[in-house]
Order: structure tokens, then C-alpha cells, then sequence
């Protein structure tokens, strides 16, 4: 099964009646964060394509980020269970369930309704420029990974 197409609307469907299928009691099969705190953990990837609140990596961090975290990111790899993350994406305090769903849906939906081209040879946050089919394989990526997670 390859990486769903989140710029298409029938991707972003899928995804979203993944998330649907979550509960505000749905519990890990591995990790530490509870369901609110996941969901809130892959808004983050999109704040740093749509909102200013993130902080952007020094040249040295982005350097080093591109030459040696870049590949695994936005290649079409899963992620290994229980991965290190980086500080901007662990998410300790409690969340919302309900709020950090929507939240994550209607980031989903926007990504798709920009669609693909919107994305190609876009500046990311932390990787440079990135292909379209690059930030489709880190948007969908981590979002299967995360739900996965939660068995959904």
C-alpha cells in the first residue's frame, strides 16, 4: 500500500475518516502522548507551513537538518515505532481532543484544497525547497504513522 495522496480530496477523505474513527479515550498501542496530545502533535507540521508560530532553525540547524534528518522525513519509509522528534513537536501539556481534531481536519482539507502544485519547490520550515511529492510523503507520512498509533 503506497502513501496516500493528501493534496487529493479522495487522500485527504481517507485521513479524515481515519481521525474520525478516534475517541477522545482512544489509547496508544506505543508512545507516551494521549490521543489529544497526537492530534495536536501533527498539527504542528502544518502551523509551520501556515502560521508564523513556530520558530525558524538558525542557518547551522537548517543546514544540518537538510544533510541529515531531511531524507527520512519526506522519503516514502515508515517511521520505526517510538522515533525521536524534534523539541517543537512534543506536545506535554494536556489538549483539547475535540478542538485539536478540527484543528487537524481543516489543516487536511486546506492542504488538498491547494492541491499539489501549490506545494512544489515550496520552502518548508526546516527542509528547504521540497517537491510536491515530497511534502505529500511528510504530510502523509506522519499522519499514518501517528494514527497507526492509535490503531485507527
Amino acid at each position: 500500500m503506497g502513501i496516500v495522496n493528501i493534496f487529493s480530496q479522495e487522500g485527504a477523505q481517507e485521513i479524515i475518516k481515519r481521525i474520525e474513527n478516534l475517541k477522545p479515550d482512544s489509547q496508544p498501542l506505543w508512545g507516551k502522548m494521549n490521543v489529544a496530545q497526537m492530534l495536536a502533535h501533527n498539527c504542528v507540521t502544518y502551523e509551520m507551513t501556515y502560521e508564523d508560530k513556530h520558530p525558524k532553525p538558525n542557518f547551522l540547524v537548517k543546514f544540518l537538518l537538510k544533510s541529515f534528518v531531511k531524507k527520512g522525513i519526506v522519503n516514502e519509509v515508515p517511521y520505526k515505532k517510538n522515533s525521536q522528534t524534534a523539541p517543537a513537536f512534543i506536545i506535554k501539556n494536556e489538549r483539547n481532543f475535540e478542538v485539536e481534531k478540527n484543528k487537524l481536519i481543516n489543516f487536511i482539507k486546506k492542504t488538498a484544497d491547494l492541491g499539489a502544485q501549490h506545494f512544489d519547490n515550496k520552502e518548508s520550515h526546516s527542509f528547504g525547497k521540497l517537491t510536491k511529492t515530497e511534502w505529500n510523503n511528510m504530510f502523509a507520512k506522519h499522519l499514518d504513522h501517528h494514527l497507526g498509533q492509535f490503531g485507527v
